[in-house]
């Protein structure tokens, strides 16, 4: 699966392809992919959140501090739901962080089947608005997220977020 973070995956709009003449000849040192898989307990909430900015901070991401904080959220959001609602059907789960050019994806995957769909605000519940919150991140940085089916029958929910900030229209 290592395909330099360059593979087909999903990206941000405007943020996966440059023109074939300023494109750099090879990947550059910080593009890759990375894939772990903890158990689907509580303790794998912060243990993915650090695994995930150590990686980028090893592999020297360009990443502004904003980014990275909303990215640590988006993982500690997306592992805590599936902890609470994966583990049942889902005792292993797997994040991956694809790195391109331009461009950061974190996912998380759980063999659970059900495809959860982001909760309006209750204002008189203190949960459940964990993809919601993934959702409004994503769309600030100028991203795009999803929720898909793997052939195992399981889900894989990514988010996407371009590295450089997103230009004011």
């Amino acid at each position: 699966m290592d395909d330099h973070g360059r593979g087909s995956g999903p990206r941000p709009e405007g943020g996966g392809e440059m023109p074939p003449d300023e494109r750099s000849p090879g990947p550059l040192p910080y593009e890759g992919v990375w894939r772990f898989t903890a158990p689907a307990v509580d303790a794998s909430v912060p243990q993915a959140r650090h695994a995930v900015r150590d990686l980028l901070v090893r592999q020297g991401v360009p990443v502004s501090d904003d980014l990275i904080q909303g990215l640590l959220l988006i993982v500690s959001e997306l592992v805590t739901n599936a902890v609470r609602h994966a583990a049942l059907l889902s005792p292993m789960l797997a994040v991956e962080v694809a790195v391109g050019a331009e461009w950061v994806r974190v996912s998380v995957e759980d063999n659970h089947p059900y495809r959860p769909t982001a909760l309006e605000a209750d204002h008189g519940q203190t949960g459940g608005r964990g993809l919601l919150l993934v959702t409004e991140i994503t769309k600030e940085a100028g991203g795009v997220c999803d929720v898909e089916h793997t052939a195992s029958g399981g889900k894989v929910i990514w988010s996407a977020l371009p590295l450089k900030p997103a230009r004011a229209i």
